[in-house]
């Protein structure tokens, strides 16, 4: 049976942030809301936890996850990023974007694209993700929870749990998320590639 963390939305409770980031570092998979939409959570290099995203959403291997950072400088621990794709980056997070990158020796092989040897990036800006991030010390391993035959995620905490408590180790509900997944921008050719339209607006990359 899942724990159930309701969150306060503009001032989560320490308490129940700890707890959260304890249950994360106990290999924990985690279903959390983002300022795009509900996420499936857990911590990096988890091996438990990438199986069973990809059990719930039946990703084969090229699926790119993605690594949700609280900031820059997290996110250059794990990613190689030049000038321009940095500058081009900086202007549009923290946001509902996710950005593929070369990955860097920190990544765990099974995380990154099998042939392309790249990975998901992203900042977003949720005040409530952005606290659990800086009480876990770092990046979430994440998925969008979007469920096999299904168009949008669901939006309420209480009906991810009452419908995957059987899978799921925690729901984080803050409220009301949204139902548009990020704007995927692939930059590992250098140039920008739209993936995916989705919640961030794509005009500077067009």
């Amino acid at each position: 049976m899942a724990k159930y963390f309701d969150v306060h939305p503009e001032n989560p409770q320490p308490r129940v942030l700890a707890q959260i980031a304890d249950s994360v570092r106990a290999d924990a998979l985690i279903a959390y809301p983002t300022d795009s939409c509900y996420a499936l959570g857990c911590r990096l290099g988890s091996r438990d936890g990438t199986d069973r995203i990809r059990a719930i959403r039946r990703l084969d291997d090229r699926h790119h996850f993605t690594l949700v950072c609280q900031d820059f400088a997290q996110l250059g621990q794990f990613v190689q990023i030049d000038k321009d794709v940095f500058r081009a980056i900086k202007a549009s997070t923290p946001g509902s974007y996710t950005f593929i990158l070369p990955a860097t020796r920190e990544v765990p092989r099974m995380l990154q694209h099998p042939k392309k040897k790249t990975v998901g990036v992203r900042i977003p800006d949720h005040v409530v993700t952005q606290a659990i991030l800086t009480e876990l010390g770092e990046p979430l391993l994440s998925s969008t929870l979007l469920l096999p035959d299904e168009d949008e995620p669901m939006t309420q905490g209480w009906e991810i749990k009452d419908r995957l408590d059987h899978v799921l180790d925690a729901v984080v509900d803050s409220g009301e998320c949204g139902t548009e997944p990020t704007t995927v921008i692939d930059f590992s050719g250098g140039e920008a590639e739209i993936v995916r339209r989705g919640a961030g607006d794509t005009t500077r990359f067009e």
